[in-house]
């Protein structure tokens, strides 16, 4: 039976009421072994490294994840409330929603298409990947101890292609859809906080604008198109007026529009935590109205439109479904978004995302959530313990920084799992190995940033 840590056994027996208790112990394992793997996140990989290699019934430790009953949905409501808890007591809470590809082949991988690859795509150069396309929604919180704002995974969902949904049947539900599900259970589970949902323009689509509008305590920030049709609210109705009532009131010029006009009057401000951490001097025009097209519900919203003084970005506009938001605000909110390429990359480099192996349609399902869930678990387990100690930065002669990343994070937890199972000693056992201090510290170095 593996105990855990401790110091970690706090928020990691706030799942153990998901699981039977014959799979939670292998479980814990697989949790375990994710944290101290390094490469690939297979289920034999976590064996591997949890010194499991001769167990016979490892077919049950694939059993978690393929067969055994456990909700990945409650699983995520835990993680939400735990980092809700620890990092955002209080205050408006910001999410971010972005979908990513998971490259994978095989004939029995069903829910697979064919997409656009964002990261080796370009303005000019299309490359499309085959694999499974996700929809993550993390929150976008500052953590004191690294000094930015992290993107914590807490929802993650299958977005199946369009083939995939014909073979069966199904009407395909497309992205913004998703989106709407996603943030209506959100606002289930924290009715009484003000929620704002951030992402590209992916999201910007009247149903799903319109939907989140009736919705109190949500709304969303996204691009505009620079060619949209924007109008004025509609006049106020008189009495006995005859015909249906306006949805809309006069024209208004389109972002676009206002960018080519000189007469924009435009409003210069200071941006903090620019992409990059820099502050930025934008210039910025902002106006209320609606956006309307024919055949879609009219949507009140702020609209603000920005432009680069030194010309190194493109001039962009961005919307928010709460018209009393400010400028800065919606700005400031939107570039929080970059963070969740961040997270991407870590989950990639550190938690082997992509490198599963699973082909039943449950494990798919639940393995990809899992390794993005435990970005945000370990940045919970790092938190607690950065309490206890300072949270140790990697240095080098030719490597400075002054705040820690997720590597040091995940080698902080890495060092507690493996002080605890092999470097403590047993009253049972009385071998004891010594082994000079350097070398020691040599050794749980190597493995703790092993790539």
């Amino acid at each position: 039976m593996l105990i855990l840590p401790a110091a970690l056994l706090p928020l990691t027996v706030e799942f153990a009421p998901l699981f039977s208790k014959p799979v939670w112990e292998h479980a814990k394992v697989l949790l375990a072994g994710a944290i101290l793997a390094t490469g690939k996140r297979t289920v034999t990989a976590c064996l591997r490294v949890m010194g499991l290699s001769h167990e016979q019934c490892f077919v049950n430790y694939h059993r978690v994840l393929n067969r055994a009953q456990w909700s990945l949905l409650a699983a995520s409501h835990i993680l939400l409330r735990l980092l809700i808890t620890r990092f955002a007591p209080e205050g408006e809470l910001v999410f971010g929603l972005d979908d990513t590809i998971e490259r994978r082949r095989g004939e029995k991988i069903k829910a697979k298409g064919i997409y656009r690859d964002p990261v080796r795509s370009s303005h000019t150069h299309l490359v499309k990947a085959s694999g499974l396309r996700w929809l993550c929604c993390m929150l976008l919180v500052n953590v004191a101890w690294a000094g930015s704002v992290w993107g914590l995974p807490c929802l993650t969902v299958l977005c199946p292609s369009e083939r995939y949904h014909a073979e069966r049947g199904r009407m395909h539900q497309k992205l913004p859809e998703r989106a709407r599900q996603i943030i209506r259970l959100l606002t289930r589970w924290l009715p009484d906080r003000q929620l704002i949902f951030v992402g590209d323009s992916s999201f910007a689509v009247l149903e799903l604008l319109h939907a989140v509008s009736q919705i109190p305590n949500a709304c969303v920030l996204t691009r505009l198109w620079m060619d949209a049709e924007l109008w004025n609210p509609a006049p106020a109705r008189q009495p006995r007026q005859n015909g249906r009532p306006r949805v809309k009131g006069a024209r208004r010029p389109s972002p676009q529009q206002r960018l080519n006009d000189p007469d924009t009057p435009w409003t210069q401000m200071a941006v903090a935590h620019w992409y990059g951490g820099e502050t930025r001097e934008v210039e910025l025009y902002t106006e209320t109205c609606v956006w309307y097209k024919s055949g879609f519900h009219p949507v009140l919203l702020r609209w603000v439109l920005v432009r680069d003084p030194q010309g190194e970005y493109d001039p962009q506009a961005f919307l928010s479904t709460h018209v009393d938001h400010t400028p800065l605000q919606i700005l400031t909110w939107f570039v929080r978004r970059w963070r969740m390429e961040v997270t991407f990359e870590e989950a990639r480099a550190h938690l082997g995302m992509e490198t599963q192996r699973q082909w039943s349609d449950l494990a798919i399902a639940r393995t990809t959530p899992v390794l993005l869930g435990l970005f945000s678990l370990v940045t919970l387990m790092a938190d607690r313990l950065s309490t206890r100690q300072i949270l140790p930065v990697r240095l080098a002669a030719w490597y400075t920084k002054e705040l820690p990343t997720f590597a040091d994070a995940i080698a902080l937890v890495r060092r507690c799992l493996w002080s605890s199972c092999h470097f403590s000693t047993s009253s049972q056992s009385s071998d004891v190995l010594k082994i000079p201090r350097a070398l020691l510290e040599r050794l749980t170095d190597a493995v703790c940033y092993a790539a």
